[in-house]
């Protein structure tokens, strides 16, 4: 019976909306990313292998791209709470070590991207954490003479660990006092031994340490502290090793006081220290050749030293010298990468920007080993600084480099999130991976599309001026009338699941009939902001950020919120400003705005637009951090921030703007939060002006809520506010039950560690009223709780943990909450006009339902359309990736426990039940797989029935939804020709049978 009744409820929900395969890629599209590379540590930064390119990004995957056209293979998507800290490929398979501290061995296949091992090494709360984080990780795989493959895997800076491919481990080794200041971060392999080299820490710099083990029982065979003096920590000694026949020899290198010095190692770890004389050095590194005994030292002056170390001759010596590689006013810093060649000799490259040429250097060295020779050779190719920032991370492709440098393969990843792969000079293809990481994003409406007229003065032309332009209008007629009888005759009108793209680029930036085709306005952390077209995905424009004054030391943009002040209707067309907080990496904090056109991405703020395109520099807004910015709902779309001192700066800071912000002042109300020692609180404020104490309208507080102690306030959540077609709902009695719609209401999410609940508030910001309040259990002492607050209607979804002796069961929760005014039906009292000082605020009636959700989600938001008529459904976003409506009429918390009334029944209520159907044809993305997602943004379109839906997190999801259906569009399947034909009919029958009644009627007079 259950079972037919979720049938049923199923049934009634998706007459509104069920996506058809045939629409699949036409009404939505879907963009799958996989975040910007780590590119900080040789563990995680990108790597050709073969075709494929391998890294781990900051969005926490780890994944394989097509090297051709630069498309997804494989990806493998991380929990947040078990990080990558380093990955390696061998031969077929790729493998990695992913928690804190490494403490989870997983080997994918190469091709495919399946999981062919995964094995725990240790658990994630004994993990210890490390600076920089993937610190005291290394991972290694042998094979040795009987074809057995086994991996080598150092975690925490003191263990290591051999595990077969079966996953079994067969020893494990650890340090005797892991409690001691020994942090091993290199692990090196011979046949027979194992080498583990980290540092001591002695008082007031490091020394050496290694321990070498056998390798197949992890004995220890010796274990020693090496001489040394080292500052720098573990940036300033490489640990590299070089064949020798069938064994390996290691050396370690490291930097005293300028002087390179060296330590050969073998098993039993006697040996003495030998040192480069005359040359000082600044830095060393590892530059990808460790395993071929090369490294990079740089020295005090500038230049790069290529080094390699002679395993024959127990040597160490330059090869090769880079000159003026320091970055200078006429050039950037050097990227240095190297690798071998088909057939096995070292190759080094090294890009850098060049000021004199404006274009990007790369410098290929071919060594020769065995002739002890070695060759430099580069080009120029014409990398876009202004389009995608600076370059940051080199991978080079070494089996690709030749003689010539026609087939050289070139990875780069750049401050702006961009992956480029360049092949000579020549882009093969891009990535932009900073789409991974948007901040904030906004729907801007399109203009329509005009006809445009060579005339400019139509009202000023004469007679046969006139004359003459109609007569060359009409030159169009056969044209259109032709198109119009195909049309009818076809039906090929515009219809709602047809695509919204653009089938020309005439009109490229114009709008469908629908208005379904927009503009996505989205600012990513990495200094850069898009401009995407709605109606397939692709990137219409961007723009880097520029940093202002501190491009002279350096620091990043971090985007806070994004307001349309313009839109098509508006003379100067479609606006947005960005707020951004500038983090200098003096450490100053400033208020940054960039206005741009969204149509085109250009600088409104630019008064002579016809120079040459620059980063987009912002305006200086606060010099200081913000606090709270909001948007007046004026004609100006004035914007109105709060600095650390709580005064109010407008942007335009215009006399309009300021009159207008004048005027508002009294209707402006704000909820802040406020660190009280041993108390967080919940401050309202109003705005006044003190020309004694400020030039500036200053907010001062006017209420106070005080939570309970230790009481953490995670989120406040403006109530989401569009048009509200109906103030009340009819009941089957013919009684109405009116919304309670205060304008002034705000969601407050908290949490108490303490007692590991969490708090929903939703509050009147005018007097700090709670209008509303619940405690709900936090999942693993953790708050995760999405909600979202809409008219009179909340929804809040959490995690519910079992509770002993209440016969709860754990599982996802939905609350819905509705409120109405006064006591019950009928009881009206004028909510939206209605002060908030009145006692009657407080007078409202709730009702609230729980419902169970199969699945977690991880965002949710309401639809919004253009008038508010159509029904408001829930769009989540779930934990098995993949977006979902779910319709209001589910989640009305007026369902009736039992059979519905005739009553219940007019008002379309369906019989309660405590569990949402999970079913497929609610779910938006089809197919889709919308990983990790952070933020679900409505925007309604030209129809009322239909909402706009953007997602975005790791992957970008589009779709439009109609959840009343699409009641302001004709069906696909009605049949026009048949409508006419049936008019006309009845019309020639008409003239048929008038005649005939006419003279039936004359006839009848007669007689």
């Amino acid at each position: 019976m259950r079972c037919l009744r979720q049938l049923f409820l199923v049934s009634l929900a998706v007459t509104a909306w069920a996506l058809h395969e045939s629409d699949v890629g036409v009404v939505d599209w879907n963009t799958k990313l996989i975040g910007v590379p780590l590119h900080g540590s040789p563990h995680t930064a990108p790597k050709f292998y073969g075709d494929y390119v391998l890294t781990a990004t900051s969005n926490n995957v780890l994944a394989a791209l097509n090297a051709t056209d630069g498309s997804i293979v494989w990806r493998s998507i991380y929990d947040a709470e078990d990080p990558i800290m380093a990955f390696s490929q061998h031969d077929d398979s790729v493998s990695s070590l992913s928690g804190p501290g490494g403490s989870t061995l997983r080997t994918y296949d190469l091709q495919t991207g399946h999981l062919i091992l995964e094995k725990q090494l240790h658990s994630q709360v004994d993990g210890r954490l490390h600076e920089p984080q993937n610190l005291g990780i290394s991972l290694l795989r042998s094979t040795d003479s009987s074809n057995s493959t086994a991996y080598f895997a150092l975690t925490n800076g003191d263990s290591v660990t051999r595990i077969n491919e079966a996953g079994e481990t067969l020893w494990t080794w650890n340090s005797p006092d892991q409690a001691s200041l020994v942090l091993y971060s290199h692990i090196i392999m011979d046949p027979s031994t194992v080498y583990v080299v980290g540092l001591a820490k002695s008082f007031a710099s490091y020394t050496l340490h290694v321990t070498t083990l056998l390798a197949t029982t992890g004995e220890v065979i010796a274990s020693v502290n090496i001489p040394a003096n080292i500052i720098g920590g573990p940036s300033n000694f490489v640990a590299v090793s070089s064949p020798t026949g069938s064994a390996t020899t290691v050396c370690v290198n490291w930097l005293e006081d300028g002087a390179l010095k060296a330590a050969v190692l073998t098993p039993d770890l006697k040996g003495q220290v030998m040192a480069l004389p005359g040359v000082k050095y600044d830095r060393i590194g590892d530059f990808g050749l460790s395993t071929n005994g090369q490294f990079l030292a740089i020295k005090k002056g500038g230049a790069a030293h290529v080094m390699h170390f002679d395993a024959h001759a127990s040597s160490l010596r330059p090869i090769w010298e880079f000159g003026d590689a320091a970055p200078s006013q006429a050039q950037s810093d050097s990227h240095f990468v190297g690798g071998l060649s088909q057939d096995g000799q070292p190759r080094v490259a090294r890009v850098y920007w060049s000021n004199a040429h404006n274009q990007a250097i790369h410098q290929t060295l071919h060594i020769n080993l065995s002739e002890g020779k070695a060759s430099a050779s580069g080009f120029a190719f014409p990398f876009q600084t202004l389009d995608h920032g600076v370059i940051q991370h080199v991978a080079f492709d070494s089996a690709s480099s030749g003689e010539t440098h026609e087939n050289t393969r070139t990875l780069l990843t750049t401050t702006t999130g961009s992956i480029q792969l360049w092949q000579h000079d020549k882009m093969q293809w891009v990535r932009e991976e900073a789409l991974a990481s948007i901040q904030v994003a906004e729907f801007v409406e399109l203009p329509e599309k005009k006809v445009t007229t060579p005339h400019a003065a139509v009202d000023e032309e004469g007679y046969f001026e006139r004359l003459q332009r109609q007569l060359s209008d009409a030159k169009n007629l056969p044209q259109y009338l032709a198109n119009f009888a195909r049309r009818f005759a076809t039906g090929s009108y515009a219809t709602v699941t047809a695509s919204a793209a653009s089938s020309s680029d005439e009109d490229a930036l114009t709008r469908d009939a629908f208005g379904f085709r927009q503009i996505i306005v989205a600012a990513t952390p990495y200094g850069k902001i898009f401009g995407i077209d709605s109606s397939n995905g692709r990137v219409l424009w961007s723009r880097v950020l520029g940093l202002g004054w501190a491009a002279k030391v350096g620091g990043i943009i971090i985007p806070t919120k994004m307001f349309v002040t313009r839109t098509v209707s508006d003379p100067e067309g479609p606006q947005i400003v960005l707020v951004t907080q500038r983090r200098a990496d003096n450490s100053l904090v400033d208020t940054v705005l960039f206005h741009v056109n969204a149509l085109t991405g250009d600088d409104v703020r630019e008064e002579n637009p016809s120079l040459p395109r620059v980063a987009l520099q912002g305006l200086d807004a606060i010099m200081g951090p913000l606090v709270d910015v909001f948007v007046l709902p004026n004609e100006n779309r004035t914007i109105v921030m709060l600095d650390e001192y709580l005064q109010a700066r407008l942007y335009p800071d215009t006399p309009s703007a300021q009159a207008e912000f004048e005027s508002f002042v009294p209707f402006i109300h704000l909820a802040l939060r406020a660190d009280v020692p041993g108390q967080r609180q919940i401050l309202g404020h109003q705005l006044a002006l003190n020309l004694e104490l400020s030039q500036f309208y200053v907010a001062y507080p006017t209420w106070t809520l005080s939570l309970l102690p230790k009481e953490e306030i995670h989120a406040i959540i403006p109530n989401t506010r569009g048009p509200v077609a109906s103030i009340g709902k009819v009941l089957g009695n013919r009684m109405t039950l009116y919304k309670y719609l205060n304008p002034h209401l705000t969601l407050v999410l908290t949490s108490s560690p303490p007692s590991s609940t969490c708090g929903i508030y939703v509050l009147d910001v005018v007097k700090g009223s709670v209008i509303y309040h619940a405690s709900v259990p936090a999942a693993d002492g953790v708050c995760d709780i999405q909600a979202t607050l809409t008219e009179n209607w909340l929804v809040y979804h959490y995690f519910d943990t079992e509770f002993s002796g209440t016969g709860q069961s754990k599982g996802y929760r939905v609350i819905s909450v509705e409120f109405y005014e006064g006591g019950g039906p009928d009881d009206k009292t004028k909510s939206p006009e209605l002060s908030s000082y009145s006692n009657k605020t407080l007078h409202i009636s709730a009702y609230e339902q729980a419902f169970i959700m199969p699945h977690g989600i991880t965002a949710i938001s309401p639809t919004s359309t253009k008038f508010g008529v159509s029904t408001k459904d829930i769009i989540v976003a779930n934990q098995r990736n993949s977006i979902q409506s779910i319709p209001r009429r589910l989640l009305n918390p007026r369902r009736p426990k039992h059979k519905p009334t005739s009553e219940e029944q007019e008002e379309m209520l369906v019989q309660y039940d405590a569990v949402l159907p999970d079913d497929a044809r609610l779910v938006l993305s089809h197919n889709y797989e919308v990983a990790n997602v952070r933020r679900i943004v409505t925007s309604p379109s030209l129809l009322e029935s239909t909402s706009l839906i953007f997602v975005y997190g790791l992957d970008l999801f589009f779709t439009r939804i109609s959840p009343s259906g699409t009641f302001d569009v004709l069906s696909e399947n009605f049949n026009k020709v048949q409508l006419v034909l049936t008019v006309a009919g009845l019309g020639i029958a008409i003239m048929v049978t008038k005649p005939m009644v006419r003279r039936k009627r004359l006839r009848e007079r007669w007689y």
